[in-house]
């Protein structure tokens, strides 16, 4: 595992703060007309599948009151699915289920649940309770992610996942985001998720830090976060990219997930990403971005993009 680099060296290093991040990058390069199509978790499904992403199936879409009753009818032939506010951000509304037991349906945690409580749930999203602005919302119901075995022995409960910045269409830094204990089973570092920096260049883990604390073990599965090493990394770079096609989103966070069966799916895209991806990686993005707006001629295809990034920020 790489050396822990404090704030205040990765400030000289190039660090890129939050008044920065918004206004030379955010506010620069996102069309404010592109916001809703992140914003909205349908949207952006059926925006990036035109681009060849792929994203985890869709069952159904609740977007009025009586429609409800079709999902406790449709419920009773699944055994695992997700159920996600379309507007939602940080988590918030997501309901996993992993299986039945009886009547109920039992989630991550282990926890059980019943249809009538589901149908609550529903009824909630539809009312804007977890949208990011509270206006009404609609509920998609989703295939079950099946976490790729190799990167769910690290992760508490949850499926982890992998959040890549895109800056112009290039990958530029990219992290893994492991559940635990505290973050109650949901990849999210402000909740107390593991984050794990990546070496673009090949997928490798570099440092790790639990509330920008560094560590080397994972706090609840105990195991050594240095040799982790993702597979179909160029793959997965590639489908992040694309996501710039998609959205025309100048700056972004691109967060995929990889499943036992289907290999890399898009969870979603955030138009706003967080900075703690730098403490992770253990080096600022500033210098990466301005390199990648010195190009004298940034818009190559996906693949050549990639290649760049891969040549020009991986480790040697």
């Amino acid at each position: 595992m790489g050396g822990w680099i404090s704030p205040r060296r990765l400030t000289r290093l190039g660090m890129l703060n939050m008044n920065r991040r918004n206004v030379d990058y955010i506010a620069r390069y996102n069309e404010r007309s592109s916001y809703p199509l992140v914003d909205n978790k349908l949207k952006t499904k059926l925006a990036v599948s035109e681009y060849g992403v792929k994203t985890p199936k869709l069952i159904q879409v609740v977007r009025q009151q009586h429609e409800i009753s079709h999902f406790r009818e449709m419920a009773e032939d699944l055994d695992g699915f997700a159920i996600k506010p379309a507007k939602g951000s940080g988590g918030k509304g997501i309901t996993v289920i992993t299986g039945r037991d009886g009547d109920d349906f039992v989630k991550a945690s282990g926890a059980h649940i019943s249809v009538a409580m589901l149908e609550r749930h529903l009824t909630n999203i539809l009312a804007g309770l977890y949208s990011l602005a509270g206006t009404p919302d609609v509920a998609i119901v989703e295939d079950l992610v099946q976490s790729s075995p190799a990167l769910a022995k690290y992760s508490y409960q949850g499926v982890p996942d992998i959040r890549i910045i895109i800056f112009q269409g290039y990958p530029v830094m990219a992290m893994l985001r492991l559940a635990t204990k505290a973050s109650d089973g949901k990849a999210n570092l402000h909740q107390g998720a593991v984050g794990v920096g990546l070496d673009i260049g090949k997928g490798q883990s570099l440092n790790a830090v639990q509330f920008n604390r560094p560590i080397t073990l994972h706090p609840d599965t105990g195991l050594a976060l240095e040799n982790i090493r993702i597979d179909d990394w160029e793959n997965m770079l590639e489908m992040a990219a694309r996501c710039y096609e998609a959205t025309d989103l100048g700056y972004m966070g691109v967060d995929l997930v990889v499943d036992a069966h289907q290999g890399p799916l898009l969870l979603e895209l955030n138009a706003r990403p967080g900075l703690a991806i730098q403490m992770a990686n253990g080096c600022g993005l500033l210098p990466r971005l301005k390199n990648i707006e010195a190009l004298k001629r940034p818009h190559f295809s996906p693949r050549e993009r990639v290649h760049y990034a891969m040549e020009t920020f991986g480790k040697l």
